[in-house]
């Protein structure tokens, strides 16, 4: 298979040209060849931009084409467009946060749609993440003419992952120490492998599935306190966990998600926490253990340069005083 890479060279993109490579699939890529643009040497690499700089790609074919970096539905739609005669399959990474209502357990393919009033506002930001995705999965669509596959993906997780929100987990625990573990401890989690997620995508996209596909996991419902264990003993940690109530934790001005990441209070934990992904997992969709994500995570994490600013995760400062004022109120 000839396969276009939208993207690439960052954490989504990567996992995908391994998986491919592993496939011994043909690998061309496009983007500003601003972020590690020496990762691939024997990858063919085209230079633009995909606001109006989309010349590298006229004249050409592949048999399908991976996006992962669409989040804007008029640069989604110019790209689907220029596509839609030049490859045979459109493979898109859309998000869960499609959906409009997180309060709805087992959220599914079917399931409503995120909307947004003014559908020309282009600036991405919490609000509009989701219902952007919802607009852009629609523009290929219509480009493609019902040759594209929509990933729905939960967070994304593992090696390289620079947005710090599942990392921060096993780097926390591997520490040792009292940690402040959020909400209820049976509180489900959901999260993906980028590697799983990768080499489900690659097959799909060999497959030419079509339509929409819930992409996250793991294989059976995890807890967070579950989570936490596997971490514990993935890191042989003296880790002891401080289980603390949401209301507290939100008084104290602990952002749910960010500074303690996989954490949603309120109603829409039950929804994060169980979208239904049954039917990936009956197209083959299967995942590492959890460990092997937790010490790979870690791995990488602890090459990072030791001054490294972390995006997301809860500072020790802070952590500390939230735990001694909840020592003090109980």
């Amino acid at each position: 298979m000839k396969l276009l890479i939208l993207g690439g060279t960052r954490f989504v993109g990567r996992a995908l040209v391994e998986a491919a490579q592993a496939n011994g699939y043909e690998v061309t890529l496009f983007n500003r060849g601003q972020s590690n643009p020496d990762l691939y040497p024997e990858v063919e690499q085209l230079v633009g931009d995909r606001d109006g700089k989309l010349d590298a790609l006229k004249g050409r074919h592949w048999d399908a084409v991976i996006d992962t970096c669409g989040y804007v539905p008029r640069l989604v739609s110019d790209s689907a467009n220029l596509l839609a005669e030049a490859v045979n399959h459109y493979t898109f990474i859309s998000s869960i946060s499609a959906y409009a209502d997180f309060s709805i357990v087992g959220l599914h393919e079917d399931s409503p749609l995120a909307t947004m009033a003014d559908e020309t506002v282009e600036a991405v930001d919490g609000e509009t993440y989701g219902p952007l995705k919802v607009l852009c999965e629609k523009a290929i669509d219509r480009a493609m003419n019902g040759r594209s596959l929509h990933i729905r993906a939960g967070l994304i997780v593992g090696p390289h992952d620079q947005t710090d929100r599942f990392s921060y987990w096993p780097y926390r625990v591997a520490r040792g120490g009292e940690v402040l573990a959020p909400g209820k401890p049976d509180g489900l989690v959901q999260f993906i492998d980028v590697r799983d997620l990768a080499a489900w995508v690659i097959a799909a996209t060999a497959q030419r599935l079509t339509g929409p596909y819930n992409v996250t996991g793991p294989a059976a419902p995890l807890s967070m306190q579950a989570l936490l264990n596997v971490c514990k003993e993935t890191t042989s940690s003296d880790a002891a966990f401080t289980w603390v109530n949401e209301d507290f934790i939100l008084a104290q001005g602990v952002a749910p998600w960010t500074e303690l990441p996989l954490w949603m209070p309120g109603e829409e934990e039950a929804g994060f926490g169980s979208v239904d992904c049954r039917k990936a997992q009956a197209k083959g969709l299967v995942y590492r253990p959890l460990a092997v994500t937790v010490r790979d995570t870690l791995a990488w994490l602890n090459s990072r340069p030791a001054d490294y600013e972390w995006r997301n995760g809860l500072a020790a400062e802070k952590e500390a005083q939230v735990l001694q004022a909840w020592h003090e109120k109980v």
